[in-house]
């Protein structure tokens, strides 16, 4: 894309409300900014058809030893590490299922890389590292909806046949052309104009979560709204553990303890053997047959 149709995007547009904003009083300033930042949620609802079908597709995909992949380059990339690092602690899931992918490399979390966003080959190689299969899933994130290395990708994973799905912040961008599924969360101009670390970033985060957590509901990896999956290792979630322990079964707080110990850790299998009566190496049985899906083994 040229220069000069970059500047026709979206994102790169002067808001009109932040026009005078280094002249306004400190509080007044916020306030700009507070306004156009209430304005993200609705951006993002209207994009809930292609989350929903993304989130869908995925789970799918991992149903069936599949993985999914973010990549991205500066704040968006930045951001599809996180949202895939803290899937691990928070949903008990093997270390690959999950991967953030960055252009610039690890390096570029902590220190802006930005040119490498340029080279779509760099996005095809990076993904081809990482042994991207025909299996597995891709979101591109790119708030321009046009990044040549998210594009590079994208592309390369549709030539094997994995599921694609990219998230911008442009209407009828580029990117949503070239994937399966495209998201578009329309957060419009930002308040610094062309800083999409901002409202495009914040709705970005907001769809990462969405994609997450929602793939990892369909998985069986949450029951009611507990996360039943979580990984007990330091004291904060030792403590979550437990909780989400006598939430489930009503034991009070000594014997969701016990459970928690003698069932090694695994809070799925505290639960059943609170409910079900089950010694620890029945329960994990039990659980293995139905997927690790709680709910189908507590009905099941």
């Amino acid at each position: 894309m040229k220069n000069e149709d970059l500047a026709s995007l979206l994102t790169e547009q002067r808001n009109p409300a932040s026009r005078e904003i280094d002249s306004l009083s400190t509080e007044q300033m916020l306030g700009v900014i507070n306004a156009e930042d209430a304005r993200i949620a609705a951006s993002v609802h209207m994009a809930i058809p292609g989350i929903a079908r993304t989130v869908d597709a995925v789970a799918a995909r991992l149903r069936e030893g599949g993985r999914l992949f973010y990549i991205g380059a500066g704040t968006s990339g930045r951001l599809g590490v996180l949202d895939a690092s803290e899937c691990r602690p928070t949903f008990n899931v093997p270390q690959d299922m999950v991967q953030g992918i960055m252009a610039g490399g690890e390096s570029a979390l902590v220190r802006a890389t930005e040119a490498s966003e340029d080279d779509a080959s760099a996005g095809e190689r990076d993904v081809k590292a990482r042994g991207l299969a025909g299996g597995d899933a891709l979101v591109g994130i790119t708030a321009s909806g046009r990044t040549p290395y998210v594009l590079g990708a994208i592309d390369y994973a549709r030539s094997l046949g994995a599921f694609t799905a990219g998230l911008s912040c442009s209407p009828a961008s580029e990117l949503s052309r070239r994937a399966e599924v495209g998201i578009e969360a329309l957060t419009g101009p930002e308040v610094l104009t062309g800083s999409t670390r901002m409202k495009a970033g914040t709705a970005t985060k907001l769809v990462l979560n969405m994609i997450s957590t929602g793939v990892m509901i369909r998985l069986g990896y949450v029951h009611g709204n507990l996360m039943v999956n979580v990984q007990p290792t330091n004291d904060k979630l030792r403590d979550r553990a437990r909780r989400i322990i006598a939430e489930a079964t009503g034991a009070d707080a000594a014997y969701s303890a016990h459970l928690l110990n003698t069932s090694g850790g695994n809070v799925r299998a505290a639960i059943l053997m609170a409910k079900k009566g089950l010694a620890r190496d029945e329960a994990v049985r039990l659980l293995a047959e139905h997927g690790g899906r709680l709910g189908e083994a507590l009905h099941g």
